[in-house]
């Protein structure tokens, strides 16, 4: 009897240890063997653009990889996890509109397409479009608001997007 008890115990053990999917504080599952990521530049496709937001987008997404996961950043063609991508939607709208047909609230919208390529484990990535909105009073002008809305709400929203879609398997 104590041997069955003994033989199911390390039975469990060997099965739990040998789970291939580890998670970490960050919520993030990271295949055991990976050990690096590339992200490429994120290209500015979309009609209309602002000129830093390849460049922040880019260093955001490196930096919340880094720093929620233990991969390294490499420039390598054959990393572990891969991502490409470009903004290909950048537009402003009226999102309220009054009782008198005058705007009352305007929104910035944000469009980033990735293409997600894991070299190691299950091998299953993604392609998918991720878009961020982001509103501000009408009565401002759209220059005078543009930056502080990329740094402050559509960036952190959109690597947050991409970063939970790729390891967190939301």
């Amino acid at each position: 009897m104590k041997m069955i008890r003994l033989i199911i115990a390390i039975n469990m053990l060997l099965v739990l240890g040998g789970c291939s999917v580890k998670y970490s504080a960050s919520g993030a599952s990271i295949e055991p063997g990976a050990k690096t990521v590339n992200v490429r530049f994120i290209e500015n496709r979309a009609p209309i653009n602002n000129p830093t937001l390849s460049q922040n987008l880019t260093e955001k997404l490196r930096t919340k990889i880094q720093s929620q996961t233990r991969l390294t950043q490499t420039n390598e063609d054959n990393a572990d996890y891969e991502f490409k991508g470009a903004i290909t939607g950048y537009s402003f709208s009226n999102a309220a509109v009054t009782n008198v047909d005058k705007a009352s609230t305007s929104r910035l919208n944000v469009t980033v397409s990735i293409t997600f390529i894991k070299r190691i484990g299950d091998k299953k990535g993604f392609t998918q479009s991720f878009t961020r909105p982001a509103e501000f009073p009408a009565t401002q002008l759209p220059s005078a608001v543009e930056n502080g809305l990329l740094e402050n709400t559509i960036i952190p929203g959109v690597v947050d997007d991409i970063f939970n879609k790729a390891y967190a398997n939301w």
